[in-house]
């Protein structure tokens, strides 16, 4: 095994080096940072601190000791038509995750490389000693060991490469969340690894420096020739050559100068040049000829040592070039990471400078000009996300053939076990045997002997054969942890490409809108002249003509909601398709931000609110009240109304258990005395929803049952326009048209007070005098404005309170108020009034002319984006607002009602009674003339 510290950095493109020589590089660079150290590190040590790219290092326990060699050594490669065993050196890359192979160590041009990121790695039971598999998506490599721990060192040590390299892309790659956490590190990242397999010890002499000394094996043999690669074949035969030229300085390829050397080098040039001058000073009468040997000698000397310094001087030049690309390779990724962020201050900057601009421009013609160029700026962001969900169908793509690779994986573990199941049922059989052999006295004893010999081979071999399949198990679920770990990495980053998907397209979406509610201002404004009126009127009809489904729909979002409501409002005036688009940008912007939120958190507390206590403390708990109020999750919602309905009628039901179906049976028996108000309403309801616009719906005919079942029970109300929608909703959520028709019974009799749905709405127009008097209590501003304009709110808000803001709010917060009027009554439907007007008081000030007032307050609850802050202004700043309060001001509102409409009836009756004293006195003044005639 190979820790990080020994990894050798690449060779530059102009100098060679085979991977032998990689190999004693990392050998030295090792030995280097060891001997800096105070000692040797404990052999059981299983630790390995691996220093990551960026910086941080990721701890591995359970992983052998780690190894000063790199990871490479001679194997036999089954190939070529023959599918003959050819010897290869195996070198692994680590910056690549790649396994390269040679024909020799010393060769300095790969034959081929083999792909370890996307690999699995297995070993059959039954083929030759040292084989395993290397599996990847494009083929299958078949290699040999020199024996079973070579083999299973090899397999260990290429699995560990494999999860490092894996590890190392995901801190490269992680992308952060929008509250800037990173994504949480893995079992492998957080110190916890699955022990399958006990270590295998490096097997000495078959990997590493050891290895590449060894001459390599079949290098005569002509089969261990490449034949598809001559030419790389050609390129490391000359490299050999060459080589051998060089032996005077390198004995070998893996010669290793000392550092001793280095020293012992001056040392022995002045002792090589001062042995002539000992001799000579010894015996000043030697001959010339000797002294001419001994210059030679010297100067040959000098030569080695400068050839030596040379080749030193070579080793430094080729390091220092190694240190020099790697640091080029690290300033250029700052290069990079400097230009990036020099652009996001760029961007921020133009997007001042444009803010600054359009708040400083005089003319309208510079004003028009930014527009432009925001425009401009949409549409970038738009193909920005379109880049980003092509790369995120691409990673869904690779997570689906990955999890088709892992069942495939655990199909095969499956057939091993169901064969390691038989072989055991074999050796028991093989046992009885066994048994009832020894046990028989009458076999004679060579016969015996025989058989007992035989069975206790084969039951030896049966054991070999159990204790393989053990170990083939046992590696089999290491690889599945493995690659199970790598899954869960590859979800973790395309959940959190989603989660960024999701924020740009809410920032464009806010973007957009703000655009075209600049282009709404500037065609409102009086200051344009002729011509720059004309230019804005022309932007805001291509905006209007855009497809509102296309600009709008992504996707989840589309043009209707999960109950069948459309998304935007469909005005028909002309002037108001601008607002429509706004508003629907303005919907979509939240709805896209909150469509990839976990509702795990409110799912448990609804089970755990409404599901897991008793009935007795259901009906009266704070902590129901403000879930309510927050708003039921769309699987809860049903059951939850249920409960509610339930509570309410359940004594009724017990008298009459079969009351939906006999007042169904009498509507049916005696269809003449049905309102036929019912039969013309039906068409009418809900049509902005698509499950009741064909007439042919069956919710449709539920809908028309409901309400004949409700007028036979109501003989007083019988129907009243209005009705119909509220039963419509409660159809939408329960389904079932009996829990519809109590809830309808609920509403009208239980939660809304007495003569509210009666012909002259008494109780209706007690509440309208009610929220008058809470407007000129909470809002005293808008409550002036208004009086001031002459507008009475009482013409909009009668329908708000009729049919509970049904066709007036947006689905999701419609259900929202229906949730606590449910649960709380009528108040509910003050508190959401009070905080509609609160909600756009501003807007409402800036209104100066009655018309155009009554005209927004008909449009304006449907445009409400933002349910949340409507929620929080309903039950925080409304407070306080007690049901007493409500009771005590509507009883004396409909004392002074009954007062107005007793004097009213006085009034009338002696109106007629003035009409018939006229009528008699006409009579008798006719016939007086008459009488004066004759």
């Amino acid at each position: 095994m190979e820790s990080d510290g020994s990894s050798s950095t690449p060779p530059p493109p102009d100098v060679h080096v085979s991977p032998a020589d990689e190999c004693v590089g990392s050998e030295e660079t090792q030995q280097q940072r060891l001997g800096r150290s105070d000692g040797a590190q404990d052999k059981n040590d299983t630790q390995i601190h691996n220093t990551l790219p960026d910086g941080t290092s990721a701890t591995l326990r359970g992983t052998p000791t780690s190894s000063s060699t790199k990871l490479c050594g001679y194997l036999n490669k089954q190939g070529g038509p023959l599918k003959a065993w050819k010897s290869r050196w195996f070198v692994y890359e680590e910056k690549s995750c790649q396994l390269f192979y040679y024909r020799m160590a010393q060769d300095i041009n790969p034959l081929g490389k083999v792909d370890l990121s996307c690999a699995t790695f297995s070993y059959p039971l039954q083929g030759e000693e040292g084989t395993f598999h290397i599996q990847t998506p494009e083929r299958t490599v078949i290699l040999k060991a020199a024996n079973r721990d070579a083999q299973m060192y090899w397999l260990q040590q290429l699995q560990l490469k494999r999860t490092l390299y894996r590890e190392q892309q995901a801190e490269h790659k992680s992308i952060s969340r929008p509250d800037n956490h990173k994504l949480e590190s893995t079992p492998l990242g957080n110190n916890s690894h699955a022990d399958f397999l006990p270590i295998v010890k490096t097997p000495s002499g078959l990997v590493g420096e050891e290895a590449a000394s060894l001459p390599a094996p079949g290098l005569n043999s002509p089969l261990n020739m490449s034949i598809k690669h001559p030419l790389i074949e050609l390129q490391n035969t000359m490299r050999s050559f060459r080589n051998r030229h060089s032996q005077e300085i390198r004995q070998s390829v893996f010669h290793i100068d000392d550092s001793t050397d280095k020293q012992k080098t001056p040392s022995s040039k002045t002792s090589t040049l001062a042995v002539p001058t000992a001799c000579s000073s010894q015996s000043p009468e030697s001959p010339a000829n000797a002294r001419s040997e001994q210059d030679l000698s010297s100067i040959s000397t000098i030569r080695k040592s400068k050839e030596t310094s040379k080749s030193l001087e070579l080793k430094d030049t080729s390091r220092q070039q190694h240190e020099k690309l790697y640091l080029a390779e690290e300033v250029k990724a700052q290069k990079e990471l400097v230009l990036l962020l020099h652009k996001v201050l760029e961007a921020a900057q133009l997007e001042k400078r444009t803010c600054a601009q359009f708040l400083a421009a005089e003319g309208e013609q510079e004003r028009l000009e930014l527009l432009r160029h925001g425009e401009r700026r949409v549409a970038e962001l738009r193909d920005h996300l379109e880049s980003l969900q092509q790369e995120n169908e691409n990673l869904r793509r690779d997570l689906n053939q990955r999890d088709a690779h892992i069942a495939e994986l655990q199909e095969s573990v499956q057939l091993l076990m169901h064969k390691n199941q038989a072989k055991q049922e074999v050796i028991l059989k093989l046992s009885e045997k066994l048994t009832v052999c020894g046990e028989d006295q009458h076999c004679t004893n060579g016969l015996r002997s025989e058989a007992l010999k035989q069975l206790t081979i084969e039951n030896e071999n049966l054991k070999d054969d159990l204790k393989a399949y053990k170990t083939q198990n046992q590696y089999l679920n290491s690889e599945i942890y493995h690659l199970t770990t790598l899954w869960r990495k590859s979800c973790a980053q395309e959940q959190s490409l989603i989660v960024k998907c999701a924020v740009l397209e809410a920032s464009s979406s806010q973007t957009e809108s703000r655009y075209l509610g600049i282009l709404q201002k500037l065609q409102e404004s009086k200051e344009l002249n002729p011509e720059q009126r004309e230019a804005v009127k022309k932007v805001v009809k291509d905006a209007v003509r855009a497809d509102l489904s296309t600009a709008v729909k992504l996707n989840s979002i589309r043009d209707y909601d999960e109950y069948g409501f459309r998304i935007a409002m469909d005005y028909k005036v002309e002037d108001l398709k601008l607002l429509a688009k706004i508003q629907a940008l303005e919907i979509r912007s939240p709805a896209v931000l909150n469509q990839e939120e976990c509702d795990g958190p409110l799912l448990a507390r609804c089970a755990q609110l409404l599901f897991g206590r008793p009935e007795g403390e259901r009906s009266s708990s704070t902590e129901l009240k403000n879930l309510l109020r927050t708003g039921l999750p769309r699987e809860y919602r049903a059951r939850v109304w249920r409960f509610m309905i339930q509570t309410r009628t359940k004594s009724l039901k017990e008298r009459h258990p079969n009351c939906y179906q006999e007042l169904c049976e009498k509507s049916r028996t005696s269809p003449h005395l049905v309102p036929r108000q019912i039969q013309l309403d039906l068409d009418r309801t809900l049509t902005s929803n698509q499950y009741f616009s064909p007439p042919s719906s069956p919710l449709i005919q539920k809908l028309e049952r409901v309400l004949q079942a409700f007028s036979w029970q109501n003989p007083t109300i019988g129907y009243v326009q209005g009705l119909n929608r509220l039963a419509a909703i409660a159809l939408l959520i329960l389904q079932d048209e009996e829990d519809a028709f109590w809830c309808l019974e609920v509403i009208v009799d239980y939660i809304m007070p007495p003569h509210y749905y009666t012909k002259d709405l008494v109780g209706c127009q007690a509440d309208q005098r009610v929220l008058k008097d809470l407007m000129s209590e909470k809002l005293p501003r808008l409550t002036a404005h208004l009086e001031a304009l002459k507008v009475d709110v009482s013409l909009i808000t009668v329908e708000w309170f009729l049919v509970l803001f049904v066709e007036s709010l947006p689905a999701r917060i419609l259900f929202k108020v229906w949730d606590a009027f449910l649960y709380e009554g009528i108040k509910v439907i003050f508190r959401y009034a009070l905080a509609l007007f609160k909600y756009k008081e501003e807007i409402i000030l800036k209104i100066n002319d009655s018309v155009e007032m009554y005209q927004f307050l008909r449009i304006f609850p449907y445009t409400i984006a933002d349910g949340r802050k409507l929620t929080s202004i309903a039950f925080n700043d409304m407070n306080p607002l007690p049901m007493k309060l409500l009771q005590n001001r509507r009883a004396a509102h409909l004392e002074r009602l009954h007062a107005e409409i007793k004097e009213l009836e006085n009034l009338r009756e002696a109106f007629k009674a003035e009409q018939v004293q006229c009528k008699d006195k006409e009579l008798d003044t006719l016939a007086s003339e008459d009488e004066e005639e004759v």
